[in-house]
């Protein structure tokens, strides 16, 4: 009788919790060990770096540091940094004059010959165990049109009438490259692998202007190009599509032909097309803008062709905004990826402030639009635009990373399509103990090729005395510095406590991310003074 009375009792309260599942939908989907984490940092007009022109070097460095140990606390892994606002550099360039973002007027370089700043922020970066990405805005060559405070060196400047009618064309407030010029394909070829070539960059990012945005009263004048050599095209549309791919295709190719490792993304707008100019491949979206239809960027065909390793869509619309829905546009972009990775980019700066759409007074708008991220495994991370929101916290999103969507941390997700062989399996070799931490060394054997050389490593721990899952980033321990010498293939567990029983396995992972076969694992008991060593023999443990 006792048993029959609280069995229904127990159904009960299962009834509710499964009810209660169906009403308030399911369980959030946990964090993954793999997740990129990104914040693109704006140099153009200032917006998130530097802080204004003109500051000093040590100045402009700390402001930088500080930028990336925000972005670090809320376990961010990755940054995008405009390198390129506008025909212009924010680093050292024989070719490429100094952006006016930096000091002031373009042309002007820091007064310390020795400094670099991009240099300097991919260390910075790098020393914080964050990848660096270069992001180039291609074709805008000025955001006004006084040609007169152009640096000498900027090709407006320096090229001859004729040539400069080749290479340009005004568009409303602003000059361009001109898409069409081979010449001009070339030199911007060349922009990027100069830097593939001088800076340890993980990847070279292009951001959504590649023909500019149409403004009212204004055309492009373009017809007699396409007229004297429509190369096969009927149409100037897919003339145009063609320029920008071809420099796509070209950019592609010179990367992985230098550095095979280095990823190169696109982060177009968010809408490729509507439904109503594309009912097989639209999206369900009623956009002003597309891709394909204003902007001749053929995302899909890059993505296709394999030119590009990711795409990263500006989704800067809340969940359930009618015109142009998140939730419908995630669905549409992992739909439509061709095997690349897609992270989903994210609106930091309408928090709070978008007077168009309520729901980005919701607190909750970007944690729900990363569970939902999270819920389909098409998805492999976010980036936000950008940096300085996060910082200043509107409606406590700062607070929600930290403390509940990044609160453990992720590694980078893996490109294999751009690893020849997966490193070396690192073998722990030591193990000491001190009465406050766990200490443990390892070693790398039988390299055959370079490509197997590990870029980092990452130390799991399990509780107890077994592996546990791999995929719960709670096991995620730490990962090491980038590129650390082989007498520094070291690691110190300072969170271990007296009297437990840990697991320690060690994994490598190269440039691309991929990773290792796992160490095999070592069986500790930590001590009060020290760390005890359990050897595994035919299952047993001694």
């Amino acid at each position: 009788m006792k048993q029959h009375t609280q069995f229904p009792v127990f159904a009960l309260f299962l009834g509710i919790f499964l009810l209660s599942q169906n009403v308030y939908g399911q369980r959030p989907p946990a964090a993954p060990v793999a997740e990129m984490r990104g914040a693109w940092i704006a140099t153009s007009f200032n917006i998130d770096w530097p802080s204004k022109p003109g500051l000093s070097i040590d100045r402009q460095k700390v402001e930088f540091d500080s930028l990336l140990d925000v972005l670090k606390a809320m376990n961010m892994n990755a940054v995008f940094v405009q390198v390129r606002p506008s025909g212009d550099a924010m680093y050292r360039s024989p070719n490429v004059p100094w952006s006016k973002f930096l000091m002031g007027q373009q042309g002007v370089a820091p007064p310390d010959s020795t400094y670099d700043p991009m240099q300097y922020m991919i260390e910075a970066a790098h020393r914080r165990r964050m990848e660096f990405h270069a992001w180039l805005n291609p074709y805008r060559a000025t955001l006004d049109l006084d040609t007169a405070a152009l640096s000498p060196l900027h090709p407006l400047r320096s090229l001859p009438d004729n040539r400069k009618a080749q290479w340009f064309f005004r568009y409303g407030r602003r000059y361009y490259f001109n898409p069409a010029n081979p010449s001009v394909q070339q030199y911007l070829v060349n922009v990027v692998k100069d830097i593939v070539l001088r800076y340890d960059v993980d990847g070279i990012h292009f951001d959504d202007y590649f023909y500019p945005y149409k403004e009212a009263g204004e055309t492009l004048n373009d017809y007699n190009e396409f007229a004297s050599d429509p190369r096969g095209f009927s149409t100037i549309e897919d003339w145009r599509r063609d320029n920008v791919s071809r420099l796509v295709s070209a950019v592609s190719a010179n990367i992985h032909k230098l550095k095979p490792y280095v990823r190169f993304g696109i982060g177009p707008f968010g809408v490729w097309r509507n439904r109503d100019q594309d009912p097989v491949m639209g999206s369900d979206t009623r956009a002003g803008v597309t891709c394909y239809d204003d902007l001749y960027a053929d995302v899909l065909l890059w993505l296709k062709n394999g030119w590009i390793d990711y795409v990263a869509p500006q989704l800067y619309w809340s969940i359930g905004f009618v015109p142009a829905d998140y939730e419908k546009l995630v669905d549409w972009w992992s739909k439509n990826t061709y095997g690349k990775q897609l992270y989903i980019g994210h609106a930091a700066y309408k928090i709070n402030n978008a007077p168009n759409d309520v729901n980005w007074t919701r607190p909750d708008e970007i944690k729900r639009q990363i569970q939902m991220n999270r819920s389909n495994p098409n998805v492999s991370g976010s980036i936000f635009f950008s940096t300085k929101p996060l910082l200043r916290n509107p409606l406590g999103v700062q607070d929600s990373l930290i403390n509940d969507l990044f609160k453990t941390q992720a590694l980078v997700p893996p490109v294999a399509s751009l690893s020849k062989m997966p490193p070396a399996t690192p073998q722990i070799c030591r193990i000491e103990g001190s009465p406050s931490s766990v200490r443990l060394a390892w070693n790398i054997c039988d390299v055959i090729a370079a490509e197997q050389m590990p870029y980092y490593f990452a130390i799991y721990r399990f509780q107890g005395e077994a592996v546990g899952d791999f995929r719960n980033p709670r096991n995620l321990l730490a990962t090491t510095a980038f590129n650390a010498d082989a007498d520094k293939w070291t690691y110190e567990d300072q969170t271990a406590v007296e009297g437990e029983y840990y697991t320690y396995v060690v994994m490598a992972f190269n440039r691309p991310n991929v990773q290792s076969y796992s160490s095999a694992p070592v069986f500790v008991k930590k001590t009060a003074s020290t760390a005890k060593r359990k050897k595994k023999i035919f299952g047993y443990l001694f």
